[in-house]
């Protein structure tokens, strides 16, 4: 990619072909040839980014934070590093409010995010502190300080972000590596925050709804799976086809992914009631599903403890989460896994590692046996398979004598003859 080649005065050169396809030249003069050869190879990685617009290694990242103005001010010549008295690094607090403002698309709960994350940087290391000055061994600290009042499961999205914002600091060449890289993240997963909403909860809680447009907000939720207040909230009743049984739901959590802006569901059985109730008295021209609650003060989680309290049953956590998991288990066990996944809008890994549950239901179904047959088999193990094989002889020769019987055009299937063997023999017999 670089050429590395010597005059016969002994001063050393660098060529090579930059992004707009010219061949530029770096002038070394008389320096060793292993000193030029190391920069002729770190001038190609500065190419590559160059060209592709990636982050440097880091490698050469350091490579470049060590070498002497002189050489700096070449490759800044040629557009390969910025030029050194132009190139400021913030500290912490403006690199942070820098890259948050910079990311013009987030949405409003990932931008909430962010600042969270932000916050708990800025608190622990201070607003002023320089990036580079920021050590593998700082990280580990500050992960530690935030377990102490944070469960694991949050410390683990607060380490990912804060990786994700210094992979930023890297690539934009103020550090040449992330301080946060190798940072361990702790298990994402708190499983005892999961509990199973079972329908007949559900139902008293329903009971104490206020209105059919809160009792909706409960129904979709537990049995249609849908996120609450986001899917909740943009359902409209152009998205639910009557006809076909399907609901349309539209999902901005996923709608950064291929074709995840949208999901179709069925139209759930236990829905129709709330789902009609709503229908039936909408006012002319109203659009969406849910009208009375879609101000931003509306807090929904507040008001449903209300309604749980008052049904009097337990709370639970992740009250609106868990009727999501709770549905996602319970269809789960009827319906093949992908499909199911299909209808929730997540994928199978997420279901089994943040959604899926067990249930005291899975306990009894695993523990109900034939009391009868286990007696059996208890007393007389000989017996018992005798009797089996006895048993099958029986049925199978019960099934063949049934199947001789049944007229061909009851067949199940379409490989049985339809002449069928007669009693005298195998072969049938002609005349003449």
């Amino acid at each position: 990619m670089a050429s590395l080649s010597t005059d016969k005065n002994g001063n050393r050169k660098i060529q090579y072909v930059d992004s707009s396809e010219e061949r530029r030249t770096i002038y070394l003069g008389k320096i060793p040839k292993k000193t030029a050869a190391t920069i002729k190879i770190r001038v190609e990685h500065l190419v590559v980014a160059q060209k592709t617009g990636l982050g440097l290694d880091s490698e050469t990242a350091l490579w470049v934070a060590n070498i002497d103005n002189r050489l700096a001010k070449k490759l800044a010549d040629k557009g390969l590093i910025e030029p050194r008295e132009n190139f400021v690094v913030p500290n912490l607090e403006e690199f942070l409010d820098g890259y948050i403002v910079g990311r013009a698309n987030l949405k409003p709960n990932t931008k909430r995010n962010y600042n969270v994350t932000r916050d708990h940087l800025v608190n622990h290391f201070g607003a002023q502190k320089k990036l580079k000055d920021i050590s593998p061994g700082d990280a580990d600290q500050w992960r530690e300080s935030l377990l102490k009042t944070l469960s694991a499961a949050t410390v683990s999205r607060e380490v990912k972000r804060a990786k994700q914002f210094f992979r930023a600091a890297v690539r934009k060449r103020y550090l040449s590596e992330n301080p946060f890289a190798d940072l361990a993240t702790p298990a994402q997963v708190n499983s005892t925050r999961e509990y199973f909403v079972p329908k007949s909860n559900v139902y008293k809680i329903l009971a104490e709804c206020p209105d059919n447009q809160w009792k909706l907000i409960v129904a979709l939720a537990r049995f249609g799976g849908l996120r609450t207040p986001s899917e909740t909230l943009l359902l409209r009743f152009g998205d639910v086809d009557w006809e076909k049984e399907r609901i349309t739901v539209r999902s901005p959590k996923t709608a950064h992914h291929p074709g995840g802006d949208q999901r179709v569901i069925p139209l759930f059985p236990e829905l129709k009631p709330y789902l009609n109730a709503v229908y039936h008295e909408a006012e002319d021209g109203q659009e969406f599903f849910i009208t009375r609650y879609r101000d931003k003060g509306s807090n929904l989680r507040t008001q449903f403890e209300r309604f749980i309290d008052r049904a009097k049953v337990d709370p639970w956590p992740k009250l609106f989460q868990n009727l999501r998991s709770s549905r996602e288990t319970e269809l789960t066990a009827t319906f093949p896994e992908h499909v199911v996944c299909k209808w929730l809008g997540n994928s199978v890994s997420v279901a089994r590692k943040h959604y899926l549950q067990v249930t005291d239901e899975h306990f009894s179904q695993a523990i109900k046996s034939d009391a009868k047959s286990d007696a059996l088999i208890t007393q007389n193990p000989t017996q018992s398979v005798a009797a089996e094989v006895s048993s099958d002889s029986q049925e199978t020769k019960k099934a063949r004598k049934d199947r001789a019987i049944l007229p061909p055009d009851t067949a199940q299937c379409e490989s049985t003859l339809d002449g069928l063997a007669p009693p005298r023999g195998v072969e049938p017999l002609f005349s003449g």
